[in-house]
């Protein structure tokens, strides 16, 4: 009897540590984390997330200051800094602050997450690596510029760019520098990465395609302006945006071009990749989507502003914020207005797309969450649902073989009490 009982008790212990470990590891493993500036290291802005079907928020978190910051999410926490020198990372369910770094200078550079660090540039001239846990400083390097270019972490190396004109490569676990790039002008752009090579874009017009190892020059292409767009790159082509309003699709190769597009203003904004679309933002305040490979005008959807924040795109949605204060989700077949939330101010943030819920900075100095999605939230119930009735069909099962071999049991003790006799 004893046997039995204790056989019953470390079933259902059994199975309740099975069922937490099954609930780990759902929340973690099926979940397209944004650990970098617009998703990944090749900046294609595009996520398998759903999107929320409406503009309910479910926290805003006010900082010190205006957040032009685009913030990372993995693990369930959201990272991005701030205009008062912040870096915060918030539980991204609820909002509250797990913990904050105070750098000496403005942060706008957008965090990267990758091995249980977070790497962010400051306005302090200074590449910061935090642990990802505790926010302590695990290493610093100080360039000669504020460092508003946000981080690519890539085979043991942090490629990130500074305001004094160099492409920098620095070892992920140290920050020792492994080599720099000058280019003739700031480089505010955020390098992507792809296939050993990193592709950046510099205030001298240029934008380069560099070896990751050694940083000698594969090839550069010269665009009629200022180059702050981040790269994006896709289907062996890299995507830029320029201030005189063109978008150029480049070899990623041979830096040859393969075709441009003209805005009426310029394109600071870094394109976005999905569903063979090109999404991208404009100073001349459109959203355009253009064929990808043709650079062939699909649609364009006009906001109240100048665009300077990123698209990104999520299932059908393409999400983007705009100098009229707004946040807007659209319809990326279409380009028709699904949703919009109005913030207090600007917004140059670009959106982060993550386990259901959209993240997003603004001026107005706040970190807004939308979501999570009725799809995200349903499959999360209907997972919880069976392992609970998994969890009690089993108890039953073991609850009723208990009773059956006990009645068995005291039946056994009858016989032979009535063959003992008196």
């Amino acid at each position: 009897m004893k046997k039995i009982f204790v056989m019953m008790i470390m079933c259902v212990l059994c199975l309740s540590t099975l069922g937490v470990l099954a609930l780990n590891v759902r929340a973690q493993s099926g979940v397209d984390w944004w650990t970098d500036f617009h998703h990944d290291l090749m900046r294609t802005g595009s996520s398998t997330s759903a999107v929320p079907a409406t503009n309910q928020t479910s926290w805003t978190y006010t900082t010190g200051g205006p957040v032009y910051s685009s913030p990372a999410v993995f693990d369930g926490v959201v990272y991005i800094g701030s205009i008062d020198g912040g870096v915060y990372a918030l539980n991204s369910t609820k909002g509250a602050v797990i913990w904050s770094f105070a750098t000496n200078g403005s942060v706008e550079s957008s965090p990267a997450v990758a091995d249980g660090l977070v790497f962010v540039g400051s306005d302090d001239n200074v590449v910061y690596a935090l642990n990802a846990v505790t926010g302590s400083s695990v290493w610093n390097y100080t360039t000669l510029g504020p460092v508003e270019s946000s981080p690519a972490v890539a085979n043991g190396s942090v490629y990130v760019g500074s305001v004094d004109g160099n492409v920098y490569a620095l070892n992920e676990n140290t920050g020792i520098k492994v080599w720099n790039f000058a280019t003739g002008g700031a480089v505010y752009s955020s390098p992507a990465i792809h296939a050993g090579v990193v592709y950046v874009g510099s205030v001298d017009f240029n934008v380069y395609a560099l070896n990751a190892t050694t940083g000698s020059e594969i090839w550069n292409f010269t665009t009629g302006s200022f180059v702050e767009s981040s790269p994006a790159v896709a289907n062996g082509m890299v995507f830029v945006g320029s201030e005189n309003g063109r978008i150029y699709a480049l070899n990623a190769s041979t830096g040859s071009p393969v075709w441009r597009y003209t805005t009426d203003l310029g394109v600071y904004s870094s394109p976005a990749i999905a569903n063979g679309n090109l999404y991208v933002g404009s100073l001349d305040g459109n959203v355009y989507a253009l064929n990808a490979s043709t650079g062939e005008y699909e649609w364009s959807f006009t906001t109240g502003g100048a665009v300077y924040s990123s698209p990104v795109v999520a299932g059908n949605s393409v999400l983007v914020g705009s100098q009229d204060d707004t946040i807007y989700v659209l319809d990326t077949s279409t380009g028709a207005y699904v949703w919009s939330y109005a913030t207090g101010d600007n917004v140059w943030s670009s959106p982060a797309v993550a386990n259901g819920s959209v993240y997003v900075g603004s001026v107005d100095g706040k970190v807004y969450a939308f979501g999570p999605s009725k799809s995200s939230l349903l499959s999360q119930i209907e997972f919880y649902a069976i392992i609970v009735i998994v969890i009690i069909v089993v108890i039953a099962v073991v609850a009723y073989l208990y009773m059956t071999l006990s009645r068995r049991g005291r039946g056994q003790n009858a016989s032979q009490s009535m063959r003992l006799g008196p």
